[in-house]
């Protein structure tokens, strides 16, 4: 895990740490942290990132140190992935899992079954979920390898640059048939789980395409512009079409026994390769048979 850069002729670059904000826009954290770990390289020689460079200078750094991730159990689990290289993992989740672990799923999260994968492939870095689903949402998870990837993914999100889409199912029939649904968004009095649409909260933005409909549910498609905590299922259920199954903000279904969202595709750029890329996830047992029923 290194990155590289080769100065042109027509650069100029008062030093390293220029190079480095430049063209890889590393951290302050993350290049203290290389800082201390002699992991800055100057034409093959450790260098501070003080240090003058020149045209045809290489300026490398190394991210393969080892990282403690001992506070997660590894926990064998068959994870579906949907791509993997040197820098990413991505896995589509099952609904019923967690993204991290916690009191009530110390060791059945998906972050403990990718801590055993980990240790397989013997990669000693911290486990780092780029996006995060509800428990009883599947759909698509994204890991970052290391620490600089995660900041450009996350910085890509920032950027609206990381765009998110999803497949819900919901109850009534839609009217328009599609629309973007701009209603800021904040944690509910007396619940630190419960969100609501409140005009003091943050701004979120969901855009919304209907795909096929009966009079009693509808399957759509959703793109989330914003990213705030349960935004799509407290934007479903503020324009009284919550999704089905969905307990916390609409009510049980005989249909199916979990909120029908699914994390369907996710489209961003390689931190690495600068590449657009795209992946999808197709929908499980339960959702799909809901979804063909329709």
């Amino acid at each position: 895990m290194r990155l590289k850069y080769d100065i042109k002729d027509d650069e100029h670059f008062d030093n390293i740490k220029e190079v480095l904000k430049s063209k890889f826009e590393i951290s302050d954290r993350l290049l203290l942290k290389l800082k201390k770990n002699n992991l800055i390289f100057l034409n093959g020689s450790i260098e501070n990132i003080k240090s003058p460079v020149n045209s045809n200078d290489i300026v490398e750094i190394s991210l393969d140190y080892d990282e403690d991730n001992t506070n997660i159990v590894p926990t064998k689990m068959d994870l579906n992935i949907v791509f993997e290289d040197d820098w990413l993992l991505i896995i589509n989740k099952p609904a019923g899992y967690p993204i991290h672990p916690s009191m009530l799923h110390y060791e059945d999260s998906i972050s403990n079954g990718v801590k055993y994968y980990f240790d397989t492939i013997n990669l000693h870095k911290k486990i780092r979920p780029v996006n995060r689903l509800d428990k009883d949402t599947s759909g698509i998870v994204i890991f970052a390898k290391n620490e600089y990837v995660q900041e450009c993914l996350v910085r890509q999100m920032k950027e609206n640059k990381f765009i998110k889409e999803y497949i819900a199912i919901c109850e009534g029939k839609f009217e328009p048939l599609s629309g973007t649904i701009t209603a800021p968004i904040s944690r509910k009095d007396g619940s630190i789980i419960e969100r609501c649409v409140d005009e003091n909260g943050d701004y979120a933005v969901t855009h919304y395409d209907v795909i096929k409909s009966n009079s009693e549910i509808s399957a759509v498609h959703l793109i989330l512009q914003t990213g705030r905590t349960h935004q799509i299922r407290v934007h479903m259920a503020y324009i009284n079409h919550p999704i089905v199954g969905d307990t916390l903000y609409g009510t049980p279904s005989t249909l199916i026994n979990r909120q029908a969202l699914h994390s369907s595709s996710v489209n961003f750029f390689h931190p690495i390769t600068h590449q657009k890329m795209t992946f999808t996830a197709p929908l499980f047992d339960d959702m799909n048979t809901l979804f063909s029923s329709i």
